[in-house]
């Protein structure tokens, strides 16, 4: 972005000024979050002021400050379209019944012979099919550690493997905001993303497979098994819904997709329009609720799919944890994500360009002479975010924006970015206890970070796995001079 002001006007911004504006971004989020427990948005909006009060210190005038919001906000505007039309898909599938199929045949691996891997597998499933890590640990979670404590099964092993599941189905399902946020910041787009994440992922989540498995297959459980939470929640899916395999079209369409390299928006509405398609045609006898909960008719027609992607899908099984899991979707239950990443890259602009961020960045990376080493410094960050400003969107959206140049002029893809983002900001939330996700762990499942912690294989393995396939080039890729000329235009890679 050209600066439109007299170079003796502005002034190169000092370390202690660059620090101070994250110090003060640091300070207010863990206020707001941990000690009035509310939403970061406002806290993160006030460090955007703060940031902006230093820009002006600077020497920069306030029509300059608010180009810069602006051009930060212009660079998520592609991540932005996606988190919408994400959230209209997802209440178009919970509509035609492919999100509650795609649980059914989830909640069917379950075997009490292997419970833990069975356990795993099924939080999985549902995570990949919904997008969401937490309505995962909240629905499916709270009702393997019921069947756990009927085996007899120690608690800290069982959310391990819940963990390793739903952070397994976040990770790489294109309907996670932090899936769509984490190339956003880095500047590719989310199917390279997602294809690039796979060998690292997938090893971490085979390790974790055969842990659980090992330890399952010694561990001999005292009694019968009590599968009866699972049952009602199969009951309720067959009772709503019309279940049948063909409802998985959608989501395969998507995968083919990703798979013809098609990009993500046009990928992804023709993954919803398949939905609306299949809907009237499989759920002629669902009934639809309106949002307090009345019956408005028995059908689904053009209506209702309109009304669904807008407003999210009611769902009235009269399963409580059921209907809480699938009653979401929409463009509106979109609009906490989306105003959240406008509000970061408020603040990613005006640290970008008035060379905060520049300054800061400097200052870690000249001690960085590696791939592998650029990728430690930003799963290092990522982590201390989680830490120091307990928010897992964050520990994302910020160390994004401090690397994307520093692997730009390095020359290395910036899905190598998107990766490390994801491999430390999404899985080591959980692992600190004052972050939002811990919290909500600890208050859905009822069992405190130190006693799960231990067991939460894959997602301490994720990044060192991360870290340690950057030595062998698997993590760490080069762009080509097409690419790089890409990623020079300012141009998604």
């Amino acid at each position: 972005m050209e600066q439109k002001t007299n170079v003796q006007e502005v002034r190169a911004p000092y370390l202690w000024e660059a620090l101070l504006s994250f110090l003060a971004l640091i300070v207010i989020m863990s206020v707001g979050i941990i000690v009035f427990e509310v939403d970061p948005h406002i806290p993160m909006f006030i460090g955007v002021m703060f940031a902006a009060l230093m820009a002006l210190k600077i020497g920069y005038k306030w029509a300059q400050v608010e180009e810069m919001m602006i051009t930060g906000i212009s660079r998520a505007m592609q991540a932005i379209l996606i988190l919408a039309i994400v959230g209209m898909m997802i209440g178009i599938w919970l509509l035609s019944g492919t999100i509650p199929t795609m649980i059914y045949y989830g909640l069917k691996l379950l075997s009490p012979s292997i419970f833990l891997i069975a356990a795993v597998l099924i939080c999985s499933v549902t995570s990949l099919a919904t997008g969401t890590s937490w309505g995962t640990m909240g629905t499916m979670g709270l009702a393997l550690i019921g069947i756990g404590q009927g085996m007899g099964m120690p608690i800290g092993p069982t959310v391990g493997a819940i963990l390793a599941g739903a952070y397994f189905g976040d990770k790489l399902s294109p309907l996670s905001d932090t899936t769509n946020l984490a190339p956003a910041m880095a500047g590719t787009d989310v199917f390279t993303h997602v294809k690039y994440m796979l060998k690292a992922t997938v090893t971490a989540y085979v390790i974790a497979l055969v842990f659980f498995g090992v330890y399952g297959f010694n561990f001999s459980a005292n009694g019968e098994v009590d599968t009866t939470q699972i049952t009602t929640l199969v009951q309720g899916l067959e009772s709503t819904f019309n279940i049948n395999p063909i409802l998985l079209l959608p989501p395969v369409v998507v995968i083919g997709a990703i798979a013809l390299k098609v990009p993500a928006l046009p990928g992804i509405a023709l993954g919803a329009i398949v939905g609306a398609v299949l809907a009237p045609i499989f759920q002629g006898n669902l009934a639809i609720f309106n949002g307090d909960g009345e019956l408005v008719h028995t059908g689904v027609n053009f209506g209702d799919i309109l009304l669904s992607a807008k407003e999210g899908f009611v769902s009235n099984t009269g399963v409580e944890s059921l209907d809480g899991l699938l009653s979401t979707g929409g463009l509106m239950n979109m609009s906490g994500s989306i105003l959240m990443t406008i509000i970061a890259m408020m603040f990613g602009g005006i640290m970008e360009f008035t060379h905060q961020l520049e300054v800061i960045v400097n200052n870690i990376t000249k001690f960085v002479k590696s791939g592998p080493a650029l990728i430690i410094a930003t799963e290092l960050t990522c982590v201390a975010s989680n830490v120091t400003m307990p928010e897992q969107y964050i520990s994302i959206l910020i160390p994004g924006r401090m690397y994307a140049e520093s692997y730009r002029k390095a020359g290395i893809h910036p899905k190598s970015l998107s990766n490390a983002l994801e491999s430390a900001g999404t899985v080591t939330s959980p692992l600190v206890p004052w972050n939002t996700c811990a919290l909500f762990i600890g208050n859905t499942l009822n069992v405190e970070t130190i006693v799960y912690a231990p067991w939460a294989v894959f997602n301490y393995t994720m990044p060192i796995v991360t870290i340690l396939f950057s030595f062998f080039g698997i993590t760490v890729t080069k762009m080509t001079a097409e690419e790089q000329a890409k990623a020079d235009a300012g141009e998604l890679v």
